[in-house]
């Protein structure tokens, strides 16, 4: 039978389908009711998934692509295209290959480099850091990006503990090469930016890069065996600590480079780098994002708040990068017509608070912020693909299966997971703080540390479920909500025990920084003699014109946090001391304590009997060492 009728010109539905309509818009509100992110979750997964099997695809026909191979084919198919604009300068595909062959050339005629051999780089944010990085790597040697703030004692560390053949220096650092010269290993050749030198027995390499020859070498120089070997040392941060050489291969950086596509960049952005090449935020994700997609990017010598904007104007940027407090500064800077009159459309990093994140969209306009959680050195990597303000990323069954991660109770007291009468870990209840822990495998390997045994086998937790399993851990303090959503809690080492309770510092320093008079806050834990655990301590930097309240920060701190978690000192410096990656520098902080003898800095102790916030007298100081003075 046709369904039409004569009487009606319109044709008649078949009986079924209202109700198959009606079916599928059921299901649809069902879904979107209990499975909100579906379809957001699949797209990612598909992407994820995706890029790996292209990896193992190009794997299994015996070809070992790198991040390298493709900037060379890039070189090739567009050589024309900008890759970098660099103080007004556009440095194109061809430009930078070319140069980076002439890297190649000097330290194969030049030095005594062979394949696997690494070479240490120092060198601040500018074109040639890369054509030194991009012209050893061709040469096959592992290159360790070297923190430039770093200094004597702690630069010799991070020297010594990769051990390289060459030291490859900036002009414009050699002041800092001056300092460890003296003590530098007699073994280490080392060569500077610059045509000449006053330093004996250094070299300089820009006068024999400007001389080499263009011509690429051979290929066989750069050929990996496979993904796995290692290409590059990324030094951690060192918030608590000397810094430590993450070993990173090819594989990690291939991971790294595929973040800003995932996120949703293309070939047309042009991407806006500000953080230090030496982090792999702007190693990896951002010069390696570039490489990725084909794309330009637009290099700064050093982040500027007051000319971030501007910047993002004048070179049409539409992909900025962010980490740790950038965010804050920018969102700090005055009001400006202008601020909103911009192409940028993503902003992908991590570490941004909750109030910095909803005031940054407030005030510089639609863009996504697309917030990420991994660790230079971990197997581990959470993207946040829908926007949720807070989250660092999230899970599902799929996901866990490819990259199996938990979250397990941690004793804080004895600064180790809690292990039950078995012997195994226990995982956390659903928003509880636990331990992030990632499962160590064929396809998620941990390469550990360079020339630090200890501190690789410090980072894997062994039988953790089951006998002989193997987990790294994050060091980082992780809650999963009832959507999956997981969000950053805090750092091992920046949770501290007070009278036998668990303080967050993030939770303290968020509280603080509500204050209209504060502009920074950096918590952390000091110890007090004869005292279990640690007291808690704040470094303060005010707003400009304003001064310390002690009566507002006394009020706000017992209003809004536990009395455990109430600051007992307080310290007023003029400028926060800041890692490479814009993370608070905690290690010296607490090395110093609370002692106003040693400490110009002003200080302040909370007297519980006076319910105030009082001066830390030398006096004082004394009470509470002797225990006059009840805590």
């Amino acid at each position: 039978m046709s369904g039409w009728d004569p009487l009606c010109p319109i044709p008649m539905l078949p009986s079924w389908v209202p109700g198959a309509a009606a079916g599928f818009v059921s299901l649809h509100l069902i879904q979107k009711l209990l499975f909100p992110y579906f379809w957001a979750d699949l797209r990612y997964l598909l992407k994820v998934l995706t890029y790996g099997l292209r990896v193992e695809m190009y794997q299994l026909q015996g070809k070992i692509v790198t991040v390298l191979d493709k900037f060379v084919k890039l070189a090739e198919k567009q050589p024309y295209k900008p890759f970098l604009i660099y103080e007004g300068k556009v440095h194109t595909y061809w430009d930078v290959d070319r140069r980076s062959n002439r890297v190649a050339q000097v330290f194969l005629h030049h030095g005594t480099l062979k394949k696997g051999d690494t070479v240490a780089l120092l060198m601040g944010n500018e074109p040639d850091f890369i054509h030194v990085w991009f012209g050893l790597a061709k040469l096959g040697c592992v290159v360790a990006f070297l923190n430039f703030n770093v200094r004597t004692r702690s630069l010799l560390h991070c020297v010594s503990s990769c051990e390289p053949k060459i030291l490859v220096v900036g002009a414009d650092l050699l002041g800092t090469l001056e300092e460890i010269l003296p003590n530098l290993q007699k073994d280490i050749s080392v060569w500077i930016m610059t045509k000449e030198s006053t330093f004996p027995r250094v070299h300089t390499l820009l006068d024999k890069i400007e001389a080499a020859s263009e011509d690429p070498v051979p290929v066989n120089q750069r050929s990996a065996n496979n993904l796995k070997s290692s290409v590059l040392y990324i030094f951690t941060s060192g918030t608590t600590g000397l810094p430590k050489a993450a070993v990173i291969s090819h594989m990690q950086v291939l991971k790294g480079a595929a973040g800003l596509w995932a996120f949703g960049a293309t070939a047309a952005d042009i991407i806006y780098i500000t953080l230090p090449l030496y982090h792999s935020a702007a190693s990896l994700l951002g010069i390696g994002g570039c490489i990725e997609l084909g794309a330009t990017c637009v290099l700064k010598k050093k982040f500027s708040a007051s000319q971030f904007w501007s910047d993002c104007k004048k070179y049409n940027v539409t992909v900025i990068q962010y980490i740790g407090e950038l965010c804050r500064y920018l969102c700090s800077q005055p009001v400006k017509e202008e601020e909103k009159n911009h192409k940028v459309r993503l902003a992908v990093g991590n570490g941004v608070r909750n109030d910095v994140w909803r005031e940054f969209l407030d005030r510089f306009g639609a863009i996504k912020i697309c917030e990420f959680y991994g660790a230079t050195e971990g197997n581990i990597c959470f993207m946040n693909h829908t926007g949720k303000i807070g989250s660092v990323g999230r899970t599902n069954f799929f996901y866990k299966l490819f990259f199996p991660f938990d979250l397990i109770k941690y004793d804080f007291k004895k600064d180790e997971p809690i292990r039950n009468k078995h012997g195994w870990c226990e995982k956390v209840k659903i928003g509880e703080a636990g331990l992030l822990i990632s499962k160590v495998n064929a396809k998620n390997p941990f390469f550990g540390y360079a020339g630090n045994k200890r501190h690789t086998e410090k980072k894997l937790l062994c039988d953790v479920f089951k006998k002989g399993d193997v987990y790294f851990n994050t060091g980082d303090l992780m809650v999963q909500d009832h959507e999956n959503f997981l969000y950053f809690w805090d750092r091992i080492g920046d949770t501290f025990r007070w009278k036998g309770e668990n303080v967050a510092t993030t939770e303290v320093s968020d509280v603080i920084v509500m204050l209209d008079f504060i502009q920074e806050a950096n918590v952390y834990g000091v110890s007090v003699p004869d005292h279990e655990g640690k007291a808690g301590m704040a470094s303060l930097i005010l707003k400009q014109n304003t001064s310390l309240d002690l009566e507002q920060m006394y009020k706000q701190v017992v209003t809004y946090l536990p009395s455990y978690a109430c600051p007992l000192f307080l310290r007023v410096q003029d400028k926060m001391e800041m890692t490479g990656t814009f993370k608070q520098q905690k290690f010296r902080l607490v090395d110093e304590g609370f002692n106003p003898s040693t400490i110009t800095d002003p200080l302040y102790f909370l007297d519980n009997s006076k319910k105030a916030y009082v001066s830390l007298t030398k006096e004082i100081h004394e009470m509470i060492l002797s225990g006059k003075m009840k805590l």
